[in-house]
């Protein structure tokens, strides 16, 4: 029995699930659909660029959440999944998760979107441990700011050390699978790295060590 930790966004699925509820917001007209567009694209190539300002992105994505009741939030959620998430979540993914559980491996989930956005994506997949930047919720509303450190970078080492020590599991025999060359430090951490429908800086880096390459796409 070992860990088996999998990033969310362009790992588990075919796109980036906090751009795309972003989109649906635009469509519903919560927020401008073509100024917000213009904004998580800019974001989005920061993040590919590995140069995005986590705080300024956390300030545009969790906004929205401040304006709507749980309630509300949870409706927009299940339009989110039906019409975003479940058309690109992905059949290989799910096979390797499965083949971890079979083998008795915790699975874990960890991702710098939020965990509004993404606790229903990794229960969809069977996984209930999540690791993800945490939005601040007070008097039962999100205040549109975020809680304690996000989970991005070095943040999701920051974040997964004291899950471990709390769950009792460790990073001997553990596999890490993601997509981004934002997730180096945390790759470099763990015994099995697996770069999976990797970006063009992570699979050059991923061949140079040996890494394993997988494409779930």
């Amino acid at each position: 029995m070992s860990l088996a930790i999998f990033d969310l966004d362009n790992t588990l699925i075919g796109g980036d699930s906090d751009f795309l509820w972003g989109e649906l917001l635009g469509e519903e007209g919560v927020v401008d659909a073509n100024a917000y567009r213009e904004k998580n694209e800019y974001f989005y190539q920061q993040y590919d660029l590995g140069v995005l300002d986590i705080y300024a992105w956390l300030e545009l994505s969790l906004e929205p959440l401040s304006r709507y009741s749980m309630t509300e939030l949870e409706a927009f959620h299940h339009q989110f999944m039906i019409q975003k998430i479940e058309p690109i979540m992905l059949d290989k993914a799910q096979n390797c998760i499965d083949r971890h559980k079979e083998r008795g491996d915790t699975v874990l989930v960890i991702t710098a979107t939020n965990s509004f956005v993404t606790a229903p994506i990794a229960k969809k997949y069977g996984i209930n441990q999540l690791l993800a930047t945490e939005p601040e919720i007070k008097a039962g509303r999100y205040t549109g700011k975020v809680s304690g450190i996000p989970c991005f970078q070095a943040g999701k080492i920051d974040k997964l050390l004291p899950w471990l020590q709390k769950n009792g599991e460790s990073l001997t025999g553990s596999t890490f699978y993601s997509d981004s060359h934002n997730d180096l430090p945390l790759l470099g951490l763990v015994d099995n790295p697996v770069a999976v429908n990797a970006d063009k800086i992570l699979t050059k880096i991923a061949q140079k060590k040996g890494w394993d390459i997988l494409n779930w796409r």
